[in-house]
């Protein structure tokens, strides 16, 4: 739970937060809010603090947004980033590991649920479900009882139980993974009834199922208005697959177009998503155009050099840096190794910067491991 401070704090974003999506929330206003936040999580996360002060920041010294330091994601896995007392928190959020047995999960602790809650339904809503509809979720990604310290997994359970129908329901579990037989059940069903639904996964596992739909010849023309969601990309351990083949793959397969199939960016460490806005452009009755992310107004992206980590033009490849305001309980301003380019209608998101880490960030975190020993010396 926040302070007094942070509860002051979370009521001025949570109306921020239900305001229409569409409402502009321009540089000052977003900046006024991110160095509030700023001096709340500098007065109380003393590794963050430590680290800004190495930096050669304070909240004194920094006046816009821009130059609020930003933690790499590998600190995540290294220091508690808490902006208030250990017991206080209320969830921890963990990364999935993926480099091996033994390594060392990343963790986000979060003080106040509510305020991830009140990011994340304004904005899914807007870009999955922009006409309103409430439809059936088919959940390809195993229940947050399975999974309690996945983000995704809680973010699918909360869309499901607020905004899905009351047939919703999950097909894979943790230790089987996707239940190819009920699943098809559901979809025979949805095509004999002409209701359309909502299909919810990783990119990688709707790769896998739809392989084995291939295999078998298996076909679902789902109703019009059935949509798709996924998340992250199509690069597994064993092939990479184009974004473009999945959407002929989505048509072909399930009857749903390119223009109904949203892919979402997001991460452990973020407390909110960005999304393509194809659907909602689509809903919005304008022409479609080149497919980027967008963010909620309270979430910002810039692109770094991953060497200086200092912003590089419009149109250039770069290392991705997020400020998000619904960070309040951890760090605001978070580094990833994720290369992307900024474009004037969204962010296009490449993937992973390959080998060791970008030297940007790996000086950010040793400055980081190099301040937090100093304070504990």
């Amino acid at each position: 739970m926040l302070d007094a401070a942070g509860q002051a704090l979370r009521a001025q974003l949570a109306e921020l937060f239900q305001a229409p999506l569409d409402e502009p929330l321009d540089d000052a206003a977003f900046d006024a809010h991110a160095l509030r936040g700023f001096r709340f999580q500098f007065e109380r996360n003393e590794p963050y603090a430590a680290f800004c002060r190495r930096r050669g920041f304070t909240p004194d010294s920094v006046s816009h947004w821009t130059s609020i330091p930003a933690v790499p994601t590998a600190a995540f896995r290294e220091v508690e980033l808490i902006s208030g007392p250990r017991e206080a928190v209320e969830m921890v959020f963990r990364t999935s590991g993926t480099s091996g047995p033994g390594e060392r999960r990343g963790a986000h602790y979060i003080l106040d649920l509510s305020l991830y809650h009140f990011s994340l339904i304004p904005a899914f809503a807007a870009h999955v479900l922009p006409d309103g509809a409430e439809l059936p979720m088919l959940s390809l990604i195993p229940s947050d009882r399975d999974l309690p310290e996945s983000s995704l997994a809680h973010m699918v359970a909360v869309v499901m139980q607020r905004l899905g129908a009351a047939e919703s329901a999950y097909f894979a579990t943790a230790a089987d993974g996707i239940d190819d037989a009920a699943l098809g059940s559901a979809l025979r069903t949805a095509c004999e009834a002409g209701r359309p639904v909502c299909l919810l996964g990783t990119s990688f596992s709707f790769v896998h199922w739809t392989d084995r739909l291939r295999q078998r010849g298996e076909q679902y023309p789902l109703p019009p208005g059935s949509r798709l969601m996924d998340t992250g990309g199509y690069k597994g351990r064993s092939r990479a697959v184009p974004a473009a083949e999945m959407l002929t793959t989505y048509r072909e397969l399930l009857g749903i177009d390119a223009d109904h199939c949203v892919n979402e960016y997001g991460m452990t460490e973020l407390c909110s998503q960005y999304y393509d806005a194809a659907l909602r452009t689509r809903a919005a009755g304008l022409a479609p155009g080149a497919r980027r992310k967008v963010a909620p107004p309270w979430l910002r992206a810039r692109i770094v050099d991953p060497e200086t980590l200092e912003p590089v033009p419009d149109g250039t490849p770069g290392l991705l840096q997020h400020l998000d305001l619904a960070n309040l309980g951890s760090v605001l301003a978070v580094q990833t190794e994720d290369v992307g380019i900024a474009h004037p209608d969204g962010i296009e998101v490449l993937g992973r910067a390959g080998g060791a880490p970008p030297r940007g960030c790996s000086i950010a975190m040793d400055d980081l491991l190099a301040a937090v020993q100093r304070q504990r010396a």
